[in-house]
């Protein structure tokens, strides 16, 4: 699966890459790894864990998604809002 950055996040010097292990995906802010999103099955739709990596800080809502992208896509939106961008 493909996951394209956000413009909110390319503006400021980040990208979204897929980690190396466990179906999870980097935001990185100026090449650094900073939050993980980790999609999981829930209740028949799809939840994501948003976990700042320096300290595993978890920063989602607790959503559910129909799909697997748009949990991911979800997930980055619940980022954007913890971050205030």
């Amino acid at each position: 699966m493909t996951l394209t950055t956000p413009e909110w996040l390319r503006k400021r010097d980040g990208q979204v890459q897929p980690a190396t292990v466990d179906n999870a995906w980097l935001v990185l802010l100026a090449g650094e790894p900073q939050y993980r999103l980790v999609p999981a099955p829930a209740r028949g739709k799809y939840s994501v864990q948003v976990t700042q990596t320096n300290n595993g800080k978890r920063l989602d809502k607790g959503n559910t998604y129909p799909t697997l992208e748009d949990a991911l896509k979800g997930g980055l939106e619940e980022l954007r809002q913890a971050l205030g961008w």
